[in-house]
């Protein structure tokens, strides 16, 4: 089992005292957090990609290569690359740059993303949202498969007559594709023997089952069984004590969520829905170690995944709270998952 975080990078006002955090503070507040993930031992960090004035990180790349700085053995991934509104072959040379600069420590995660910003801002047009991930996906993994690109050109990418894309990874870098909950999606990353990471941010994590056979199933009929895996990626945060951990992390949470609904349409969060949700069939792992061991292995057979990647800064939670958080989740948290396999 392996054990990871990934933020956004929130930028804003801490709900709980009111100090505010602006962007550089949080860039510098993130390297010192990546440093404990890594001293504590956990596997990976992942970094989103979002076009909004609320997060400090819109190129996940520059920041991860800041990271190979201060790391040694953690892996460094994006959570997610908007690869729809990017170029394959740019997203490609970046993430080999920051595999070589960590010694092969690099991934990809890539998505259509959560939110639409980047559309508009690099010139796509919203209405082909599936056509171009689709085409860019299929781009990326034949520039992974070989160092020389043929490509027959498409609607959105040009042709390319056997043109090296430089430099290559140290090794194979990992590419895995991020599902919120489209069976199609599913099938897809299992068809192309692809890692699916599932994102579930509501609901009950027990109904995604389905989706995470559907994607297994679709690997083995592709001849590609050996390269499934799945990660569950999931909002939360853990303390040595679970009311103190639920409540520090309520006001950041709730006003990111609320933010969020203003736009879609969502009324605002309660108290009673959140504490329903961190409750053991709920979407969110907040509380003490044991509680969040408990929930994930409760959860595993279910859904068959060997990797855990948790967002516990949503919004703004003070910095000495965090990094507290991260050296819980290393000491307590993930030995413990790794001993039960």
């Amino acid at each position: 089992m392996e054990v990871g975080l990934y933020t956004f990078g929130d930028v804003g006002t801490d709900p709980a005292t009111g100090a505010s955090v602006n962007w550089q503070q949080r860039l510098d507040n993130l390297m010192e957090e990546i440093t404990l993930a890594d001293e504590v031992g956990l596997d990976f960090f992942g970094l989103g990609e979002h076009h909004r004035p609320n997060y400090a990180i819109s190129s996940p790349p520059v920041v991860l290569a800041g990271a190979t700085r201060v790391t040694k053995s953690i892996r460094l991934s994006s959570a997610v690359s908007v690869l729809s509104s990017d170029d394959p072959v740019r997203v490609f040379q970046q993430y080999a740059t920051v595999d070589n600069l960590s010694g092969g420590r690099a991934e990809l995660m890539v998505g259509r993303g959560s939110f639409i910003e980047s559309f508009p801002l690099f010139g796509y047009d919203l209405r082909d949202y599936d056509e171009l991930f689709e085409d860019k996906l299929a781009m990326l993994l034949a520039i992974r498969d070989k160092p020389k690109l043929v490509w027959p050109g498409t609607k959105f990418t040009p042709a390319i007559e056997g043109l090296g894309v430089y430099p290559r990874p140290v090794g194979d870098l990992p590419v895995w594709i991020a599902v919120g909950g489209t069976p199609q999606s599913a099938a897809r990353a299992g068809a192309l023997g692809v890692p699916m990471a599932l994102a579930i941010i509501g609901g009950q994590p027990r109904r995604f089952a389905p989706l995470a056979d559907l994607y297994r199933r679709a690997a083995q009929q592709a001849g590609n069984a050996d390269k499934a895996r799945v990660s569950l990626n999931v909002h939360g945060f853990v303390g040595e004590d679970s009311q103190a951990a639920a409540d520090l992390f309520f006001p950041a949470q709730k006003a990111v969520m609320d933010q969020i609904g203003r736009e879609r349409g969502w009324p605002p969060q309660s108290r009673a829905q959140y504490d329903a949700s961190i409750g053991p069939e709920g979407a969110m792992f907040v509380g003490s170690p044991a509680q969040l061991v408990d929930k994930i292995l409760g959860l595993k057979e279910d859904l068959g995944f060997d990797r855990v990647g948790i967002q516990m800064a949503i919004g703004i939670i003070e910095h000495r709270e965090m990094m507290k958080a991260i050296e819980v989740l290393g000491t307590k948290v993930a030995p413990e998952l790794r001993k039960a396999g």
